[in-house]
């Protein structure tokens, strides 16, 4: 690879003075992108020369692939093959910009732009794309008891062995108890974790940066909750806030309950109401079948007890 971009270097230069003309191409020579990334190619022209089109190639082993080109005429084209993966991100002939989508490891590797010009022929620059895999940061926040404070742990996985800093984004505060750790996955990748003391009573901003080889830094920023108050005044006043919260609740339900208990109370009072009238009846024909009202009637005699008591006056 390094001696392909070599080759590529020579051959700009060698296009660049073509015709006794110091044209230069300004153009990034190496770019970096991690793997799931978008990575920007671009090139422009120093002076000013008749473009007729700018063609983008990609350097396989043998030859070189078109990838797109732009022209006056016809505008922006992409190859079929490169559809889904390269767009134009400006379209000039004097200064051409296209990316590279959802970087891969496969798309590692040299590409030309060529500024095909009228009289002078094609200039061309190399640029070389460098894939690196990075996943992270990660940043996870635990309570500690001893020593007291909040353990801030953050985390990153690359091909090679990621840096991870952790920064507190307050002048009076710091990080103590540092430690550090490294873990080879079964992929071959490398994850590195940082973890370290906070012992703030208020929200904190955190900040982590993790980088592999020259590449740019990712930086993750997190609030951090303060340490809350663990004495019995502040479990005290935990306690009374709890109960103002529920205080007008428990009022509503109580109150609730009360009317319940009135309106069955009303309805009980309402059925007794309507039911003496039957039982006034009940109890009159109870006291006229009881045996006390039988004593007072007086046997009825009969026609034969009558006329036998006719027939045989008494002496």
């Amino acid at each position: 690879m390094e001696g392909t971009c070599f080759i590529l270097c020579l051959f700009t230069l060698t296009g660049s003075f073509q015709g006794g003309l110091a044209v230069l191409i300004q153009t990034q020579q190496t770019v970096l992108a991690a793997v799931g990334e978008d990575a920007p190619l671009s090139c422009q022209l120093l002076e000013t020369k008749d473009v007729q089109q700018v063609t983008w190639q990609k350097v396989l082993e043998k030859t070189e692939r078109n990838i797109g080109s732009y022209s006056q005429y016809f505008g922006e084209t992409v190859n079929p093959g490169f559809k889904d993966k390269v767009r134009f991100t400006e379209s000039g002939l004097q200064k051409n910009s296209i990316v590279i989508i959802n970087v891969t490891e496969q798309d590692a590797g040299c590409y030309l732009c060529l500024f095909n010009t009228y009289p002078d022929g094609a200039l061309i620059a190399a640029t070389c794309l460098k894939v690196y895999e990075l996943h992270g940061p990660f940043i996870n926040v635990s309570r500690s008891n001893s020593p007291p404070g909040l353990v801030v742990t953050c985390s990153a996985t690359g091909q090679s062995v990621p840096m991870v800093t952790l920064t507190v984004l307050h002048q009076n505060l710091s990080f103590s108890h540092y430690n550090t750790n490294t873990e080879t996955n079964t992929n071959g990748t490398v994850t590195f974790t940082t973890t370290a003391l906070l012992s703030a009573l208020s929200n904190t901003q955190v900040g982590c940066s993790v980088s592999v080889d020259s590449a740019a830094p990712r930086e993750l920023l997190v609030i951090v909750p303060g340490l809350t108050e663990t004495s019995d005044d502040g479990l005290n006043k935990q306690s009374e806030s709890v109960f103002r919260g529920f205080r007008w609740p428990l009022i509503v339900v109580f109150l609730m309950v009360l009317i319940c208990i009135c309106v069955l109370q009303f309805r009980r009072t309402f059925q007794k109401r309507n039911m003496k009238p039957s039982e006034n009846a009940t109890d009159n024909q109870n006291s006229d079948n009881s045996p006390e009202s039988t004593k007072d009637v007086k046997p009825q005699t009969s026609a034969r007890q009558r006329r036998n008591s006719d027939s045989h006056p008494s002496p």
